[in-house]
């Protein structure tokens, strides 16, 4: 079945401002961006990791601009965006670390929150773009540990500081929306994206799965999961990109509440896999005797074990689906670590091949 892919027609050309561009996700989606022809603008702080997908695959080189600078400050952001002068915004930007936020509760509040809280006004105070696409986290919901797959509607919360912050982040974006964007005139389409757990080529961060197998294994270690039960909706980040683009498209600045602007992105029911499942495949795709252990965290933090995404008004309204299974998506995110020559180019054919599975 064809899922739906970005138009490189409607690309061409447009003023694009992504912030959180030197991360992983951020880093994937300016990729694709300048490939479809968009004129590109980043803003975000240094590359969080070394090394990272920001500096390895020399993304600079395809940008218009890149601003680094905290979402926290705020003259530099309104300078940022005036210089830009978007017609699409994507807000990437952000401290995306569960661990991380449960070490540091008011720094990743900060960052989440107000961060989002200033890009907002930013667009607000300087003509709002046509299309504004903020990025939170499949972890939004309050889950009930039922397993079963939530939808745009249910209750949002947070057992734990990141969730929590994402659903700030959320409530901060309803509030411009209904305040601000849904009276302007004309009036702009926003959206908040939630996806599923991201993995993909060039992700070195703490604290995430690929990136901790890919170090252990590197080294010669076994890899130590300290939650191999819990479920997890997997997808590659090219799936949640393209996802994010077709979306930004389809963008009308309809009157809708704030409930309406909320898109799930994730896999299948059926592609709901525990950790121990994704680290077989990792291990197998790295081959070389590499393997994962169980250790428990003596300090462990309120995760929740089960969480399934329902990505059904994305079909239904989008056309949208993952073109790549588990499978293909750790084989593709373990070449890219693997593949050898320029990281740039690497990552555009991985663009391509995923734009012609997707059709």
């Amino acid at each position: 079945m064809k899922a739906a892919v970005p138009t490189a027609a409607w690309w061409r050309g447009k003023r694009v401002l992504v912030t959180g561009h030197t991360g992983f996700v951020g880093g994937w989606l300016c990729a694709w961006l300048a490939h479809l022809g968009a004129r590109v603008s980043g803003y975000a702080l240094p590359p969080p990791t070394q090394p990272n997908f920001f500096t390895a695959t020399g993304l600079a080189s395809l940008l218009e601009r890149s601003t680094l600078a905290d979402v926290n400050d705020a003259a530099a952001l309104n300078n940022a965006v005036q210089a830009a002068d978007p017609q699409v915004v994507f807000h990437l930007a952000a401290q995306p670390i569960v661990r991380e936020a449960w070490k540091e509760p008011v720094a990743t509040f900060a960052t989440n929150v107000m961060g989002t809280a200033h890009l907002l006004e930013a667009c607000r105070q300087h003509a709002a773009p046509e299309r504004l696409v903020v990025y939170t986290t499949d972890k939004v919901y309050r889950n009930d540990q039922s397993g079963r797959a939530f939808t745009e509607t249910d209750r949002l919360g947070g057992a734990e500081p990141y969730s929590a912050s994402k659903a700030g982040a959320e409530w901060a974006v309803a509030a411009w929306w209904e305040s601000y964007f849904r009276r302007a005139d004309p009036r702009p389409g926003v959206a908040v994206v939630r996806a599923g757990n991201i993995i993909g080529g060039g992700d070195w961060a703490v604290d995430r799965l690929v990136p901790d197998a890919m170090r252990s294994f590197a080294a010669g270690r076994e890899l130590v999961l300290r939650n191999p039960a819990a479920t997890r909706p997997w997808q590659h980040v090219l799936d949640a990109v393209r996802g994010s683009l077709v979306l930004a498209e389809r963008l009308e600045g309809s009157d809708v509440p704030a409930e309406q602007i909320a898109w799930n992105f994730g896999p299948s029911a059926g592609e709901v896999h525990p950790v121990s499942a994704v680290a077989d495949r990792v291990a197998r795709a790295w081959g070389e005797g590499a393997a994962w252990r169980h250790e428990p965290d003596g300090q462990a933090i309120p995760e929740a074990k089960a969480l399934v995404l329902s990505s059904e008004r994305a079909a239904r309204e989008l056309g949208w689906r993952c073109a790549w299974d588990l499978d293909r998506a750790v084989a593709q995110s373990v070449a890219w670590y693997r593949a050898k020559g320029e990281r740039l180019a690497f990552t555009l054919r991985q663009v391509e091949a995923h734009a012609g599975d997707a059709t």
